[in-house]
């Protein structure tokens, strides 16, 4: 019976790990670079464009690298940046900003709607900053991720030397990065903008107010105007966009998307472990896992170790189901994959935080499953529900009832436990406490189930 459970728990689960490998490879075999090329106009190095659009987070980060890599590649005459964000993750932020910093090409930022926040330190760090008509750069202060205002003075701090190095690296004023970033400062900015920022304000400039600080280098309303400027109008443009892959990712590492299918991987995979034989459940929850670490892989979240801790765990948790190793690969498995959770995470907090909302949620939907009518037919031919008894008809072993008041003869010592021969039956018995020696007479004085207690019988003289 065990043999035939394990086979079939087997092949169900071995189906689980396949689809979800399966998934996970036909959607990396979209990671190839995808970008667009113009006719060729005039002899020379291609102009490289790169649209970076959205939160600035790690996958941003991750395309930029690939996209700087292939314009090196190329030996690109100039890269232009079409930027527009409302800001995002710190870190990424500054990632992006070594990333244009380090740049030996020459690097323009074309501020085509917004670039606040984390976008304004992306384009400090530029050669060029160009903006259209209309948009805006600033409104750098920090904020968690609800959006509510840092007041951590040591990260404030930080943040404010970061934006202000940034601005001197092409000679803009630092006094209006603070600005941007601080909102306790009370900066004068008369010399520049003609007025002194507040307490309680962090400013933004429009493309005019840029223009004549010289927080931007001109104005550009299309990516030709950029090139007009540097005089390269006539020259091919290339134009990098994200692979199906990157984008796929850059969806999945969302906090909500990425909470969501941590909550679906958890469920899945606990209620094929406690409610085995639905299938779906353990399908989606290992699809679901799958896609966690494909979107942290792919967006630069992770590296392989994380995804070979996810393969590790999800076939130990199969060897649970049909080795009796009494939880403890299951266990082992479990933990591999919460540790490749904490390691594709942004960061431990972000990670912890994703993983306990995920676990309160799958223990509700595991508690849901189990109430169904389904879920209670599968649970009951697992657990064992009636009860054995001797009202029921059941019985553990062979009664010594019978034997109560019979004589018999020892043919072992008793010490105090032996065998004894009483009628046709050698009978395994047990003294009040006292050596009898062999072959000596007894009688059975107690015969409780299986318990035979034997007194010896003393001859009169």
């Amino acid at each position: 019976m065990y043999s035939k459970f394990s086979i079939h728990r087997f092949r169900e689960m071995l189906t689980v790990f396949v689809i979800s490998l399966f998934a996970i490879l036909l959607v990396s075999g979209l990671v190839a670079p995808s970008f667009a090329q113009a006719e060729s106009k005039e002899a020379g190095p291609a102009v490289y464009e790169i649209p970076l659009k959205g939160t600035v987070d790690q996958s941003m980060a991750t395309f930029l690298e690939r996209a700087f890599n292939e314009a090196n590649e190329a030996h690109a005459s100039h890269i232009v940046i079409v930027l527009n964000t409302y800001g995002g993750r710190v870190d990424s932020a500054n990632t992006i900003g070594e990333l244009v910093r380090a740049q030996e090409i020459p690097v323009t930022v074309f501020v085509e709607g917004k670039a606040v926040s984390a976008g304004t330190y992306i384009a400090l760090n530029a050669n060029y900053i160009a903006m259209q008509s209309g948009s805006t750069i600033g409104s750098a202060a920090v904020v968690d991720s609800n959006g509510t205002l840092i007041e951590n003075r040591k990260t404030v701090s930080y943040w404010v030397d970061q934006m202000q190095e940034a601005a001197r690296l092409h000679g803009r004023d630092p006094n209006v990065a603070a600005a941007m970033v601080d909102p306790q400062a009370e900066i004068d900015l008369t010399d520049t903008l003609g007025k002194i920022k507040s307490v309680g304000d962090v400013i933004a400039i429009s493309a005019s107010e840029a223009l004549r600080i010289g927080y931007s280098d001109f104005k550009a309303e299309t990516v030709t105007d950029v090139l007009n400027y540097h005089e390269l109008g006539g020259r091919d443009i290339i134009t990098i966009t994200p692979s199906a892959a990157e984008k796929v990712a850059s969806f999945l590492v969302n906090p909500i998307v990425s909470t969501i299918l941590l909550i679906l991987g958890f469920a899945g995979l606990a209620i094929e472990l406690f409610i085995p034989g639905l299938g779906l459940p353990g399908i989606l929850g290992a699809i679901s896992m799958g896609l966690f670490f494909f979107g942290s892989y792919v967006s630069g979240l992770a590296g392989m170790e994380t995804v070979v801790l996810f393969i590790v765990g999800l076939i130990l948790i199969i060897l649970e189901l049909i080795v009796p190793a009494f939880g403890i690969l299951g266990l082992l498995g479990g933990g591999a994959i919460i540790a490749g959770i904490l390691l594709a995470s942004p960061d431990w907090q972000s990670g912890l935080t994703s993983i306990g909302i995920a676990l309160v949620i799958a223990i509700i939907l595991v508690v849901i499953v189990s109430r169904t009518k389904k879920g209670r037919a599968v649970w009951n031919k697992l657990v064992l529900r009636e009860k054995l008894t001797t009202e029921e008809g059941f019985i553990s072993a062979d009664s010594k009832d019978s034997l109560l008041g019979l004589h018999g003869v020892t043919v072992t010592p008793l010490r105090p436990a032996g065998a004894a021969q009483i009628g046709n039956d050698r009978v395994d018995v047990v003294t009040e406490g006292g050596f009898v020696e062999l072959n000596r007479p007894v009688v059975v004085i107690k015969a409780e189930g299986t318990w035979v207690v034997v007194r010896e019988v003393k001859e009169n003289v």
